[in-house]
């Protein structure tokens, strides 16, 4: 069994701007996304290393990977590949819209480089916390909304189930559907 862990990335920048440029710090603005994401990446590996893994891995257990999500550049004024170069690397899944994949096709630059400038990554958090800007409550806000935008859709989906499958139950030919969907509803 695989499994993937998913980071929303321009979401990170779009609510990290938002405050930035709140603050008149606009010269931070889009660096929080790719540095939150490398840095997952190096907990990533730390992870899914060492005695400890080895073992479970020797056991049959398999590594859940980074999956880069909301991968299209939000701000019209960062590249529109940013996102997907910037987190190239190995064992990582990147999901990527038609337009990104587009543009990533047309002129994106394919190298690795989810490793590369690790330390300018650390060092930007302790600039985001001189300008005043939470990670923590970034993060805790965007987790908020994601939820509220999941639930809103299984919420959404779960009455479309429920209108579908009244609408077989009832069908004009007398026959009964009710078994289509068993233990939903």
């Amino acid at each position: 069994m695989h499994s993937a862990a998913s980071f929303f990335v321009s979401r990170v920048d779009t609510e990290a701007d938002r405050r930035l440029v709140a603050l008149h710090r606009e010269e931070l603005k889009g660096r929080l996304a790719v540095a939150n994401a490398k840095l997952a990446y190096q907990q990533f590996k730390e992870l899914f290393s060492g005695p400890r893994w080895h073992a479970l891995a020797d056991r049959g257990a398999t590594k859940q990977r980074c999956l880069w999500a909301s991968t299209s550049a939000k701000d019209p004024s960062y590249r529109d590949t940013l996102y997907v170069e910037e987190l190239i690397g190995p064992e990582t899944i990147s999901t990527m819209p038609e337009e990104t994949i587009a543009a990533f096709q047309d002129h994106g630059r394919a190298e690795a480089r989810l490793e590369s400038e690790l330390d300018t990554a650390r060092q930007l958090f302790t600039e985001l916390a001189a300008a005043r800007v939470d990670y923590n409550d970034v993060v805790a806000t965007l987790e908020r909304e994601g939820i509220e935008k999941f639930v809103a859709a299984v919420d959404d989906l779960t009455r479309e189930i429920a209108r579908k499958r009244r609408q077989l139950a009832n069908q004009p030919d007398g026959r009964s559907t009710t078994a289509v969907v068993p233990g939903i509803i």
